[in-house]
């Protein structure tokens, strides 16, 4: 069993980015893990596509703005960046509204990389 584990740390993000908190502290600890050399993946499953979304205006809101912030998970070497392809349709969004360059995945696919993970969060 343990030689199917490929990433110490799969973070799942499944809540719209504003309104909660859940999205900013699912990213710090998603940059955090990957500091310290841990092997990472970010999902995005259902409202979670739109922490993604391109030309977010949380000032009006009065929120802060993390969202540029899923820009630098390259540089931590975070390179599995998945997205639900179902969760993205639904909500009448495509790649080209998000962010940074992800993989597009089915719902099958997801559950596959999770159960390769040794440890699963949700934000």
């Amino acid at each position: 069993m343990m030689g199917s584990i490929k990433y110490d740390l799969a973070v799942v993000f499944r809540h719209a980015p504003h309104g909660s908190a859940k999205g900013r502290e699912g990213l710090d600890l998603l940059l955090l893990a990957a500091s310290y050399d841990q092997q990472c993946a970010a999902l995005f499953v259902g409202d979670g596509v739109f922490q993604l979304r391109k030309d977010q205006q949380p000032a009006a809101i009065e929120s802060k703005d993390y969202i540029a912030t899923f820009k630098a998970l390259p540089l931590y070497d975070v390179e599995t960046v998945l997205v639900c392809e179902t969760a993205l349709a639904e909500r009448g969004m495509s790649v080209e509204d998000l962010i940074l360059p992800v993989t597009l995945v089915t719902a099958d696919a997801v559950t596959a990389h999770l159960n390769q993970s040794q440890q699963v969060l949700t934000f």
